[in-house]
């Protein structure tokens, strides 16, 4: 995507929002490979869409409270706020369009060459409208709310995200009247037909019926348009008794936030659109305006249609290699929950988790291994052993009920000790958690919220087991989250070991979450935000010490400016670096004397990329590497509890190198920043898919 390459940076960083508009316009770009199959690159959009919702939703606000501040002075990326939001509106303005020409000019005709049509009112034969007519007086019209706006009538309170119609009538002498119809998010965006292979959309469904919702008065236009409002959630924990119900509190608050979008359709009455923005505070600057639907985020819904030959066939993950039992061994059913989900599993086998890890540590590599079959089973195994004394966990984000959360209640209900972590905070899962948490805490749990003033973003579990030798920890450190759902398209390493020293280092960083400890000194483990971030200048520094130094770094964004300057740095000395960034990267290759030695690549496929992986060193010296849930991020090192795990199997580094040296290979699709702040495509094999057929080789 092409801008004003003067509003994106200085000399050395790029902005931190324009940089996640140029990963969202990546997200984008999917939806014009015509090799995926036409259903995916629909869902493509709706990501697109939603993530820049959410963008509008937490980002946006942050930058016009700067404003609203009287903040002028620029950052280090040389722009000042009100220079950030100029091109945040222009960005955005130019993906909406390009996301809604997409959908209606390739998308939509593609769909209706398959068979799948949209339709409207006017376009029905007759038994079709008696079914729509019917539908819209059955299901429809019992839960609409028509609002007028007069002087008896106040302006209505428009929802986050809601769409809506407005509706203008002949009510009176005085002029045109004005109300607001919501299109009701608790039905289906898109209805359909009884032939089974036509939608029309709930909003033209209304609007073909408004005579019913106005009868008596002349109805003079009608068009669509959808609000986003400020979502992001102040919390200070410091200032609270009781983190739970203020959370509560400020979740019931979070759907009355300041608006600060206005997505419009382009016939909506230019009176309107004024009074509109006038009674949402908003200026024409915040208005955008589209063609085709809006709110394509709803897309989803179509992804659900029964069409597998317009997918991607879904992936069967793999138990990992060490975790797998002799073929005469007992297996146990796949999960109830993985089944109704659609996607094939490996059965669980009856290994012994405690003997394997006695033996050796355990890599697991998803989605391409199996989460059922590793660490959901590793978690009901322990609740199930009756040798088991104790059970850790932090959840930062989880999915609907699943297993996990189940061999949790009942290792509780057995009468062991379980303590659960729960982050409240965790962005847009807030109301999930706290119900998790209340679950969690009548089932007999011990459930805490972690250090008062920061998030809690590390991935830990630990057991304890009463043994012959005395007391045996067995541990995990992830970068993703235990989410059942998610680690079937999230990309993520987790480690399972039984080492003494991680042992100890992760009971001590738990006593830190649930108790009154000040630890910071960690035999192996790197903690932010005590150590983290001086743990990694220091190894940049010394593999650029190295003559033959490289570094290679992959995570989900690159914005610190220590970290960055220390890279810098050690591209001035001659070390080279691979950066591998699927989000935001505010760090410039290719600058003359200061980082002509580091590449910055990004893949964006099938599954996100969501593993942080920081490896020093080469084939021939070896390699340090470490693995966790960190990314290079003032967020990450400072304001939260994280935790970085130095991978000390040969043979799983030796595999991490193995999988990581994959992403800089020249023949694979990607992404490449160049010293103009431009991201150029380069086209290739998936990598997704490669990686695939290396763990399907790997079945034994």
């Amino acid at each position: 995507m092409s801008t004003d390459n003067g509003a994106r940076s200085s000399h050395r960083y790029l902005n931190r929002e324009l940089s996640w508009l140029d990963f969202n316009h990546r997200v984008l770009a999917l939806t014009r490979d015509e090799d995926l199959p036409l259903l995916e690159r629909i869902k493509f959009v709706a990501i697109h869409a939603s993530n820049l919702d959410e963008f509008f939703q937490v980002r946006v606000p942050t930058v016009l409270d700067s404003i609203d501040a009287g903040v002028r002075r620029a950052g280090s990326d040389g722009l000042t706020p009100r220079a950030q939001l100029k091109g945040i509106r222009a960005a955005a303005a130019e993906q909406l369009l390009d996301a809604s020409s997409l959908f209606e000019e390739e998308l939509r005709p593609a769909l209706a060459a398959e068979g799948i049509g949209f339709v409207e009112p006017d376009e029905l034969d007759a038994a079709s409208r008696a079914w729509v007519a019917q539908l819209f007086s059955e299901q429809v019209f019992p839960v609409l709310t028509p609002l007028a706006v007069d002087p008896a009538h106040p302006f209505p309170y428009i929802s986050d995200l809601s769409l809506n119609l407005a509706v203008f009538v002949e009510h009176s002498r005085t002029g045109p009247s004005f109300a607001r119809v919501k299109v009701p998010p608790i039905l289906p965006r898109f209805l359909a037909l009884p032939d089974g292979h036509r939608f029309i959309t709930l909003e033209s469904v209304i609007a073909g019926h408004l005579d019913d919702l106005f009868p008596g008065v002349k109805l003079l236009s009608h068009s669509t348009f959808r609000v986003t409002r400020d979502a992001d959630l102040d919390i200070d924990d410091t200032e609270t008794d009781d983190l739970l119900k203020h959370l509560e509190l400020e979740l019931r608050q979070r759907r009355f936030g300041g608006a600060v979008r206005l997505e419009a359709a382009p016939d909506l009455d230019g009176d309107a659109l004024d009074m509109l923005a006038r009674e949402l505070k908003l200026t024409h600057d915040d208005v955008y305006t589209s063609k085709g639907l809006l709110g394509l985020a709803d897309l989803f819904e179509l992804y659900d249609i029964d069409r597998d030959d317009l997918k991607t066939p879904p992936h069967n993950p793999r138990t990992p290699l060490p975790l797998r039992a002799a073929p005469d061994s007992a297996t146990l059913m796949v999960s109830a929950s993985a089944s109704r989900r659609g996607t094939p599993e490996e059965p669980e086998t009856g290994v012994s988790f405690f003997d394997v890890l006695k033996r050796q540590d355990v890599l697991v590599h998803l989605p391409y291994e199996s989460f059922t079959t590793s660490l959901d089973a590793f978690i009901r195994q322990a609740a199930d052993d009756p040798d088991v004394l104790a059970i850790k966990l932090t959840i930062y984000r989880t999915s609907e009920r699943t297993r996990l959360v189940d061999s949790l209640i009942r290792a509780a209900e057995r009468g062991k000790q379980v303590v659960v972590v729960v982050e409240l905070k965790a962005r847009f899962d807030e109301s999930a958690n706290v119900e998790w948490a209340r679950i969690l805490e009548r089932a007999g749990v011990h459930v805490a919220y972690g250090v008062v003033g920061l998030k809690t973003h590390c991935k830990l579990a630990m057991v304890v087991r009463r043994e012959g030798r005395g007391m045996a920890r067995y541990c995990f450190i992830g970068t993703g989250n235990f989410n059942a759902d998610t680690a079937r398209i999230y990309e993520d390493f987790g480690l399972l070991t039984c080492d003494d020293d991680f042992a100890v280092d992760i009971a001590g960083l738990f006593n830190s979450l649930t108790g009154y400890s000040r630890k910071t000194d960690y035999r192996k483990l790197a903690v932010a935000p005590h150590s983290l971030g001086q743990s990694l200048t220091k190894h940049i520094a010394a593999e650029a010490a190295e003559e033959d130094g490289h570094i290679f770094m992959k995570m989900n964004a690159i914005v610190d400016n220590e970290v960055i300057d220390a890279l810098y740095e050690a591209s001035q000395a001659g070390c080279r670096i691979d950066l591998v960034v699927r989000g935001i990267c505010c760090l410039i290759p290719g600058i003359d004397g200061v980082s002509e030695n580091i590449s910055v690549r990004s893949i964006v496929g099938r599954f996100l990329e969501h593993s942080r992986v920081y490896r020093f060193g080469n084939s021939e010296r070896g390699y340090t590497i470490l693995l966790g849930s960190a990314d290079a991020m003032p967020r990450n090192l400072r304001y939260r509890v994280e935790a970085l795990a130095p991978v000390e199997s040969p043979s799983i580094a030796a595999e991490l190198a193995e999988v990581t040296d994959m992403y800089l290979e020249d023949g694979i699709r990607r992404w490449e920043l160049g010293s103009d702040g431009e991201w150029t495509q380069h086209g290739g094999t998936d990598l997704h898919e490669v990686l695939l057929a290396r763990h399907a080789q790997r079945r034994g």
